[in-house]
């Protein structure tokens, strides 16, 4: 795993136990960031179910501000932290060793513009949850967008405030692109 372009373009990730995560390919992150480039200068971002931080890490490279990673396994906060050092950005990130409903049911230090919710495939409940967290909407900048990657055959229930502005497919994955208090497409 490699950092894809921006500061850091070529720099090594290394990645927790294959069992823990499941990293953004760098197919995934070309594609995800060719649509969100134009939001990252000077964004902040919220890195949830972060494992070893592709996505958090590869945003700072092309520019965000700041990212907010939270994380709770062991052996992932561990890579995460290796790959902060290594690229050069532990100084603009925080750290959170956290379960994400745990960070959110808190009072999340935002506001952020960009959010990754990239939690295991096979919790779609969870993100699900996650999505509908009010601690999430509390957290988000105005017009601020909320990235989930998930099977496309385990789609999240998408809450009643929030619209998909954009999916991308890719494989077996999508990449939904969701905007808090926007207008639903009739």
């Amino acid at each position: 795993m490699r950092v894809v372009a921006g500061e850091a373009k070529g720099r090594a990730l290394v990645a927790p136990p294959a069992s823990v995560t499941r990293a953004a390919t760098e197919r995934i992150r070309e594609s995800l960031f060719a649509v969100l480039e134009p939001l990252l200068a000077g964004a902040r971002v919220l890195d949830l179910y972060a494992g070893a931080g592709t996505l958090g890490i590869e945003a700072l490279s092309r520019g965000a501000e700041h990212a907010t990673f939270v994380e709770r396994d062991r052996g992932a906060l561990s890579a995460l932290r290796r790959n902060l050092a290594s690229t050069g950005f532990a100084g603009r990130s925080t750290v959170v060793a956290r379960d994400v409903g745990a960070f959110l049911g808190g009072a999340p230090a935002g506001p952020f513009d960009l959010v990754f919710c990239d939690p295991p495939f096979a919790d779609v409940a969870g993100l699900s949850a996650t999505l509908r967290s009010p601690g999430l909407r509390a957290g988000l900048a105005p017009g601020a967008l909320v990235v989930a990657r998930v099977l496309r055959k385990h789609l999240p229930a998408i809450p009643a405030d929030a619209a998909v502005e954009r999916t991308k497919e890719i494989g077996e994955e999508a990449l939904l692109l969701l905007r808090y208090d926007a207008p639903r497409p009739s």
